[in-house]
């Protein structure tokens, strides 16, 4: 009884904690770069705007939508990641992995090349970015399904982990015929915030604000799918409409990440471990907690992708990777044991 009294106090100690590291990254993101500004500038920004100020012009219109850009899909890939593994039970479900970002991307390349009116504008790209990491997502859990065994967690990331790697296929073959898309999403597949400006991250909200809409309506049933289909149906929860709600909200988080920054890997598996080391095993806790770590991890990793090679800059989502592969393979061989 004393721990459960002690939870919420941890709960609330934890999420400041979170906060106030997230806001440490988002100053430091913001004081990074070709040019050096000192944390106290950037705060004078928000609480002292200048508009004769060299500083202050550089964070409003190169650095601010960049680090809006990186809290977005941060926060958004983190979430998603928690929705997955809950709907799926599977620790080891990630965007990146289970085909979201894959399909995602490769609907994005499709329109346009294609050209394909109205999907592919920019304020449809993160919804027409929602449409392809769903329908790719359905087909890794059909396949998944198949066998006398049903879905299993092997089967699951197997199935993933193909048809993502054939949908990325696909994507390759389109850009290598059109060199001018290939120009154009070359930077942006890799993962990279470089192209995040403020009409990018607008554009990718209202896709975002759906998916977080659509978290809030289901949260309370959301934990009781963890614990089996029947189990979940004794307690009142409308299994089958809360899974396909959850992917669909899943999918526009993706859909909203992918198009700011391109399919960045891993955020939505290690968030979810975070949040899980953190003591945040299921429920809103874990939801909240996967979005934050999410968002600070792609904070730090664009500082670390724009200084680790300076004046150069990496990708975002080759930093990711290097933080996520290792974790994924912890994972893997701890389940194994």
């Amino acid at each position: 009884m004393p721990g459960r009294g002690n939870r919420p106090i941890n709960t609330v100690m934890i999420t400041v904690v979170l906060i106030a590291l997230l806001i440490m990254a988002v100053l430091v993101h913001l004081g990074v770069g070709s040019r050096y500004i000192p944390m106290h500038s950037a705060i004078q920004t928000f609480l002292q705007p200048d508009p004769h100020n060299f500083d202050q012009h550089i964070l409003r219109n190169l650095r601010m939508p960049r680090m809006l850009g990186a809290l977005t899909a941060g926060a958004a890939l983190g979430l998603a990641g928690a929705l997955i593994q809950s709907v799926a039970r599977n620790r080891l479900g990630e965007p990146q992995l289970l085909g979201l970002n894959a399909g995602a991307a490769f609907a994005v390349v499709a329109s346009t090349t294609l050209s394909i009116p109205l999907l592919s504008t920019a304020a449809m790209r993160p919804f027409t970015a929602a449409l392809g990491g769903a329908l790719l997502f359905a087909l890794v859990l059909l396949f998944a399904q198949v066998g006398q065994r049903g879905m299993t967690v092997i089967k699951l990331t197997f199935c993933g982990i193909a048809l993502s790697a054939f949908a990325s296929a696909l994507t390759s073959a389109m850009l290598i015929l059109d060199e001018d898309s290939l120009q154009d999403l070359r930077i942006w597949l890799a993962g990279d915030l470089a192209e995040a400006g403020m009409a990018v991250v607008r554009h990718s909200l209202p896709a975002a604000l759906c998916g977080v809409l659509l978290v809030a309506a289901i949260s309370r049933h959301i934990h009781t799918l963890t614990l089996g289909d029947d189990v979940a149906s004794g307690l009142g929860t409308p299994v089958a409409r809360t899974r396909w709600l959850a992917l669909v909200a899943a999918a526009l988080l993706c859909g909203s990440a992918v198009s700011i920054a391109g399919p960045l890997g891993f955020i939505g598996l290690v968030a979810p471990h975070m949040a899980h080391r953190l003591g945040a095993r299921s429920g809103n806790r874990r939801l909240l907690f996967s979005a934050l770590c999410g968002a600070i991890l792609v904070l730090l990793a664009d500082v670390v992708a724009r200084t680790a090679l300076a004046p150069r800059e990496l990708a975002t989502g080759v930093v990711t990777a290097f933080v996520g592969v290792p974790v994924f393979l912890a994972l893997v061989l701890r389940g194994r044991q």
